[in-house]
């Protein structure tokens, strides 16, 4: 054998380059599956921990897909809202108008359709267009028809059932739509006559709310999956080192070492992979089951596009390496042991705080309190991104510094809290580093919290209508039509009043701020039951001034002012009315409604205004029925669609029992404590782990005479003490992201007790990570721990 140039024995020979690379990557992938049953379980461990945030990850790159399909379906169903030109009816050409309903306070959207030929366009996801008197149904509407929570519903639909729409023609699978054809349609009741589906319709801007919800969905479902794939990655660290240190006696070197180490993480990587992919198959399954916010998903919608796919299928092993071989970079593995550590160092804070203040800066301009629904404002979802995740991710920095420093200052006490407490002093970081995926989790589900409850319709405040208040809207009739119709909703079983008048607002010509005032319509009954107009006949004209209200409309709007009412939609052919109220207007109080409402304004009479010409009005009606009778609303919606199924009625005051959001805080909830047991799995491997490193001591603890209980205690603290400093921090972290995000839309916080359930949580988790580690900490203390070699 030849001697080196150092005289050393030389390296014996095998490959290189590549192949030396590919060898040690497979070394350490056949440690990972072949290792004993420990080796086995760890490697178990971390897939399942992969696959989970895995699975995460492919559900959140379905998303865009998700919203494309949505919105590509509905964009290819609509109808434009007005003629952008005017048809003339051809075998080709159908008219149409869309029409909507509520039951039990659920959207039931439709069309009404009637051809003007035989080759009339057909609507995506039916066969032929319904003939006059037939409909066609969504799947879920013809499921709601069928049961018995639907019967007050099926007066509504009294039409013969020709087919069902498929998912082409809807936007979820739990969405209520129909057609029904109909022969009483017309250009004079709104309808549209077209050629075509799918052209020329505006969908209505996303929803501020929506728009902040689903960005911070994002950052806090992932945020966690990062962190714990950081996590799940580290499983069995010890064991791995003591076999690192075992091949550096058998010659291997530093970098053959950190190539082996890094091929047993991928091998895990690659697992959790595979679970992770087949997971989110089974998922998807069911994903038209589940339903947000009367929002379900079809399964062949979550779909992640294969740019996202390959991002996570390169990134998910790539950040498993990274973080092994980081995890080694103050590890010193050789022949006869493995040392940790070094000189130890002082956490700094300046950093650590640069990084939340960062996103707290992002978020600032949320604090103006501006509602972007009355101002305009848009949202910036990246900016609501960026400024979460280092509003998060600074809490996650925080917490080795705050561990660091609050042990620092712990002296005294019984004999279990000073062993945990010194343990924790000698080094804290696998233990911040465990609680840090609680605090991420913990921090983002109580801002989401907050957010779903500050969005959330509440009860009524006492000067608003209650829910047995509703509110109608329809097309503007003759003052005959409107009392024909007041008296049939009148004679629906548990009304109690009614009032019915056409209405529209109108502007002050020149008039500046607070120049829109209403200018409502009805003869003198009718005007009777809005003020205290005294003697009255047709054409009369008051200025309606309500007592202690808010608005002077007497001084604003005073007899002789002209009023402007424009056509809503803008072109040159929109209609401009103009009209002045008469000097000889008497200015009259108002009086509360049928619903308990002051109609301040101008009130007329119908020979005072030519109702024909003014442009998009409406006919209103205030109906009130008995409280609590949620049948007698279903009732009332029953009689409107008699009278014409364009006329809609709602709740005046708001929903009050439905919680739109129960299922999104359901789901967070049930998501946050799954993450909060995962984390809690690898705190518990890393107990175990620490446990073994300590074998001897403990044993030799026992045999001085030490209780196994106190023992058993210190362990208990030594989990307890970062999860309490880590929940403390998740709380105060997550309700200034959550008031941030109020902020942004112009809401403010009804629910600071978010965090109740969360911290809960989290202390359980103290307690079963405890009682899990005590039957190996049980058999780690025996006295054959104290035999060494």
């Amino acid at each position: 054998m030849s001697i080196g140039p150092t005289g050393t024995n030389p390296r014996p020979a095998g490959p290189t380059g590549v192949a030396a690379w590919l060898r040690d990557l497979t070394t350490g992938a056949r440690f990972a599956l072949t290792g004993g049953r420990d080796g086995r379980l760890r490697t178990a461990l971390t897939a399942v921990g992969v696959g989970l945030g895995v699975t995460l990850l492919l559900i959140a790159a379905s998303v865009p897909e998700v919203l494309s399909q949505r919105s590509h379906r509905e964009t290819a169903r609509a109808v434009p809202t007005e003629a952008s030109e005017r048809l003339d009816p051809a075998a080709d050409t159908l008219l149409v108008r869309a029409v909507e309903t509520d039951f039990r306070d659920k959207p039931v959207r439709g069309t009404l359709v009637r051809a003007d030929g035989p080759e009339a366009p057909v609507p995506p996801g039916l066969d032929r267009l319904p003939a006059p008197g037939e409909m066609a149904l969504s799947p879920a509407l013809e499921r709601l028809l069928k049961s018995d929570a639907g019967a007050l519903l099926r007066d509504r639909f009294a039409h013969r059932l020709v087919g069902t729409i498929s998912d082409a023609g809807l936007a979820g699978p739990d969405e209520l739509y129909y057609y029904i054809g109909s022969d009483r349609l017309g250009t004079d009741a709104h309808a549209v006559r077209v050629d075509r589906f799918g052209d020329g319709a505006d969908l209505p801007p996303p929803d501020p709310a929506a728009l902040v919800l689903g960005a911070l969905g994002c950052v806090v479902l992932l945020m966690p999956v990062a962190v714990f794939l950081a996590t799940a990655v580290r499983f069995g660290g010890g064991e791995r080192d003591r076999r690192l240190a075992a091949l550096r006696l058998i010659g291997a070197d530093v970098r053959t070492i950190r190539r082996i180490a890094a091929g047993e993480a991928l091998c895990g990587a690659l697992a959790g992979l595979a679970v992770g992919a087949c997971l989110f198959l089974f998922v998807r399954r069911f994903a038209a089951d589940v339903t947000i916010r009367e929002a379900a998903v079809f399964p062949a919608d979550l779909a992640p596009s294969a740019p996202l796919t390959a991002l996570v299928a390169l990134g998910v092993p790539a950040v498993a390496v990274v973080v092994t071989l980081f995890a080694l970079r103050r590890v010193a593995v050789e022949p006869l042991g493995v040392t940790r550590g070094g000189a130890a160092r002082r956490r700094r804070l300046w950093w650590r705080l640069l990084v939340p203040a960062a996103g707290v800066a992002l978020l600032v301009p949320g604090f103006t309190g501006a509602d972007p629904m009355t101002y305009g404002i848009s949202v910036d979802t990246c900016r609501v991104v960026a400024g979460a995740a280092l509003l998060l991710v600074g809490v996650t920095a925080l917490l080795p510094w705050l561990v660091e420093r609050c042990v620092a200052r712990l002296r005294g006490g019984p004999v279990a809290w000073q062993l945990a407490v010194r343990r924790l002093q000698l080094n804290s970081g696998p233990a911040a580093r465990a609680v840090s995926g609680i605090t991420v989790a913990v921090a983002g589900a109580i801002a989401i919290q907050m957010f779903l409850a500050g969005t959330q319709s509440g009860p009524p405040r006492p000067e608003e209508p209650s829910h047995s208040a509703l509110h109608g809207q329809f097309r503007p009739g003759t003052a005959a039509e409107v009392h024909g119709w007041v008296d049939r909703l009148k004679a629906t079983e548990g009304v109690t009043g009614v009032t019915g008048f056409v209405e529209r607002y109108a502007d002050k010509e020149n008039g500046g701020p607070f120049s829109v005032t209403t200018l409502t319509i009805g003869d003198c009954a009718t005007l009777r039951e809005l003020a205290d107009i005294g003697e009255c006949r047709d054409g009369d004209t008051f200025v309606a001034q309500e007592p202690d209200g808010d608005v002077d409309t007497a001084r604003r709007f005073p007899p002789g002012t002209e009023l402007t009412i424009k056509e809503w939609a803008e072109g040159p052919s929109a209609r401009t009315f103009r009209w002045t109220v008469p000097t000889t207007a008497r200015v009259v109080p108002t009086r509360p409604d049928a619903i308990g409402e002051h109609r301040f304004g101008v009130l007329a009479t119908p020979s005072a205004v030519d109702i024909a010409k003014i442009p998009d009005a409406e006919t209103t009606f205030g109906v009130k029925v008995r409280p609590g009778d949620l049948d007698a609303i279903e009732r009332v919606r029953n009689t409107a669609a008699a009278i014409d199924p364009a006329l809609r009625i709602w709740r005046a005051g708001g929903v009050v029992k439905d919680d739109h959001y129960a299922a999104v805080r359901q789901g967070l909830l049930i998501g946050a404590v799954l993450v909060l047991a995962l984390i809690g799995a690898s705190m518990l491997v890393s107990t175990v782990e620490q446990l073994r490193e300590r074998r001897r001591l403990l044993s030799a603890l026992v045999a001085s005479g030490v209780p196994r209980s106190t023992v058993g205690w210190s362990v208990l603290w030594q989990t307890a003490i970062p999860v309490t400093l880590g929940l403390a921090l998740a709380v105060a972290g997550g309700l200034a992201l959550g008031r941030a995000t109020l902020a942004l839309i112009g809401r403010t916080v009804t629910d600071w007790t978010a965090f109740l359930p969360l911290v809960g949580a989290g202390a359980g988790l103290i307690v079963l990570v405890t009682l899990a580690s005590l039957p190996p900490m049980w058999r780690l203390m025996r006295p054959d721990g104290l035999h060494t070699e």
